[in-house]
């Protein structure tokens, strides 16, 4: 499967996750900070510590990663070069 890149260009604020408890009686794990659940995404770099800074909020910037790409065809899949297994 070959995934698209749509979405990738944005910069997300996520929120560092909250100290989790366990219900005693269920054993379902939770906790009262609902900010967990939230992502805001910004077009730039500088707009998402623009807003870190001005809320207060302490920030981590984290690089994305360079992607490679490995280009494939639905017809290696019968290649007679393949290697492995073709099971069907």
């Amino acid at each position: 499967m070959q995934s698209g890149m749509a979405n990738t260009r944005d910069w997300l604020l996520e929120y560092e996750p909250p100290q989790r408890t366990t219900d005693p009686l269920m054993g379902w794990t939770g906790s009262r900070d609902t900010r967990d659940q939230l992502r805001m995404s910004f077009d730039t770099r500088e707009e998402a510590i623009a807003y870190a800074e001005k809320h207060g909020i302490l920030y981590t910037v984290i690089e994305p990663h360079a992607r490679t790409v490995k280009p494939k065809a639905y017809s290696d899949n019968f290649a007679f070069n393949r290697i492995g297994r073709w099971t069907h």
